[in-house]
């Protein structure tokens, strides 16, 4: 028996976001140890972004690897998404109608994490970014804390997005881009004369000089009274149902907070149909902020060891597809399978995760590839 099957495998993840998380939830019910390290001091120490669109893929992840109780909460909470996207002027006048989706289900991106953080207890611990990292002599790795402590597993996991300082270290080259242009994310609760603007799966307004995204998130059933009945122990927020909208437009517009940039965007909506324009007015000033949009370029295998990566710290993609999250929660149900097999068998930890990081960078940068081709479809018009 080797010196791991009598200890047992120990997984660290950087990064709480709702890829890491997916990932802790599924290992705790392989029974693999896991412990997760986060940069932010608490659960809701931020605003956690808007609506996301579960697709198969994500769905699929979320199923395979949280308790069901945690997933039949999950479909009480999300929304329905059906119909075909449109296309509309700014008057609302439609031009054409897009492609068909698969369907799925719209989900607030804070419930979800609040579900995903549910009975991980103190295996998430806060306040404690993973800054870098060292490979051991006997194949394990040992993880530097911003705190100036330490620990020491089988397997980083660097899911710590965008910024990933796991995949600064691994991957000193690999080039992050900046889109140009400007976008600005905003959420609007939802009235009957905002829902009218959203008869389907979403809404795309092309106007003169930028462009709107709709999206309707529609709660099921109010997520606290929902946890209270369905899972007791998870306490979720009292959280109305919106719309969430992105404004995507060439300049650039600043300021020191939310209700500032869009006084700056007011004017740029003259002409436009005033339910559009009272959508951006009663915007919620906490739960709205410009979006910077990047994508990572395309990097080889770099060699498999004892850390690894997923979601955006590898495969960052623009919102253009909805591919982001669901990539990440493919992510990480793949390598919790990966991973369960190998603690089942006791070995074969290197050929695991080898066999992970080929098939994520494979269908990974494809979603990136994708997202940018569709990208122009959301781009303003000169």
């Amino acid at each position: 028996m080797t010196e791991r099957e009598e200890r047992g495998m120990k997984v660290i993840v950087a990064g709480a976001g709702i890829g890491g998380l997916c990932l802790a939830q599924g290992l705790v019910r392989a029974g693999i140890d896991v412990r997760v390290y986060e940069r932010e001091p608490a659960a809701d120490s931020r605003y956690q972004g808007f609506r996301i669109a579960l697709n198969e893929h994500g769905l699929g992840a979320l199923r395979d690897c949280l308790p069901p109780r945690l997933y039949r909460l999950l479909e009480a909470v999300t929304g329905p998404l059906v119909g075909q996207p449109r296309v509309v002027d700014r008057h609302l006048t439609e031009l054409r109608r897009l492609d068909p989706t698969d369907g799925g289900a719209a989900a607030d991106r804070r419930i979800l994490r609040e579900i995903l953080l549910a009975g991980l207890g103190d295996r998430v611990e806060f306040g404690r970014a993973v800054t870098g990292y060292a490979e051991l002599p006997d194949g394990r790795v040992e993880v530097r804390l911003s705190d100036g402590g330490s620990t020491a597993g089988d397997l980083l996991v660097g899911a710590d997005g965008v910024g990933s300082s796991v995949r600064r270290q691994l991957l000193p080259d690999a080039r992050l881009v900046d889109i140009p242009g400007n976008s600005l994310l905003g959420r609007t609760p939802l009235t009957g004369r905002f829902a009218a603007l959203v008869p389907g799966f979403g809404t795309l307004v092309q106007g003169p000089g930028l462009t709107m995204l709709l999206g309707r998130m529609e709660f099921r059933r109010p997520p606290r009274l929902a946890a209270a009945e369905l899972a007791p122990e998870v306490e979720l927020p009292d959280t109305d149902s919106y719309l969430r909208w992105v404004v995507t437009l060439p300049e650039q517009l600043t300021g020191d907070d939310w209700a500032t940039v869009r006084d700056l965007l007011l004017p740029l909506l003259d002409g436009w149909h005033p339910d559009l324009v009272e959508l951006v007015r009663a915007s919620d000033v906490v739960n709205s902020s410009p979006l910077t949009l990047r994508y990572t370029e395309p990097v080889p295998h770099w060699g498999t060891g004892p850390v690894t990566l997923l979601g955006d710290a590898i495969h960052t993609m623009p919102p253009s597809a909805g591919k982001g999250a669901n990539t990440a929660l493919r992510d990480a149900a793949l390598l919790c399978r990966m991973l369960t097999d190998a603690h089942r068998d006791g070995t074969g930890l290197h050929e695991a995760v080898e066999s992970y990081e080929h098939e994520m960078l494979a269908y990974g940068f494809a979603a990136v590839t994708e997202s940018l081709e569709r990208l122009p479809n959301f781009t303003p018009k000169r």
